[in-house]
């Protein structure tokens, strides 16, 4: 255990980021999973068993303190950090004229602050390891539509991966966007119910996160857009 691979995921008590920890376990990984709710986090644990190999800390990807103690934390606990995976995201389902801007803010930080804050506060593990960073973007990072703010934060990451890589490559860490059409999860519960037409699963996505995260040494999986099919955007 104590040589296994370590992950970092954010946003990781359900959907998406919980799909990565259950397959990154599953695979022999050591996880930390960090998000808001503890009590969400603490039935994350309870339901896999409460594994050895997982540990989950409350804290926000918005703030420096936090991210920097999950990263200390984790070394810490785990002695390496091998893969973080950026995915916390929130979204206000609103549009640029006529939202609301009081959600906008928390929005913004978490989409966008909280993935560049995470690659500061890991990256000197990752050095170590010549491991990988994931960021979690989606397809309305690529595709515009209509005053959709939670879009435009989403073309930051996009922008964010690439600037990344740019930075990172040369010292063996690699960077995945993984661009998510439209997935089934805890996402859509502010907007008060599911999009038409078929979604993709939380654990189709993980399939995809752990498949680059698996990609031999020297290779570097950039960008990954996965729509489920007859999602025409």
């Amino acid at each position: 255990m104590s040589s296994s691979p370590v992950a970092l995921i954010t946003g990781g008590g359900s959907g998406i980021g919980a799909a990565v920890a259950r397959r990154l376990l599953a695979d022999g990984y050591r996880v930390t999973v960090t998000g808001r709710g503890e009590e969400r986090l603490r039935a994350f644990a309870a339901g896999l068993g409460d594994p050895e190999g997982l540990l989950t800390l409350a804290g926000s990807t918005a703030e420096y303190d936090d991210v920097r103690r999950a990263v200390e934390v984790t070394l810490k606990e785990f002695g390496r950090i091998d893969t973080v995976v950026a995915n916390a995201g929130t979204a206000t389902h609103d549009s640029v004229a006529e939202g609301d801007p009081a959600g906008w803010t928390d929005m913004v930080l978490t989409n966008v602050l909280g993935p560049a804050l995470l690659v500061r506060a890991s990256i000197d593990a990752l050095k170590e390891t010549r491991g990988r960073i994931v960021l979690v973007g989606s397809v309305a990072g690529f595709v515009p539509t209509p005053g959709n703010v939670y879009g435009a934060t989403k073309w930051a990451v996009t922008g964010l991966a690439e600037n990344t890589r740019r930075q990172v490559t040369e010292w063996g860490v690699g960077v995945t966007l993984i661009a998510p059409g439209r997935v089934e999860t805890p996402f859509w519960d502010s907007y008060g119910s599911l999009p038409p037409g078929r979604l993709l699963t939380a654990d189709q996505i993980a399939d995809s996160v752990v498949w680059a995260i698996g990609q031999p040494e020297g290779v570097d999986i950039n960008t990954v857009v996965v729509r489920p099919v007859g999602q025409p955007n």
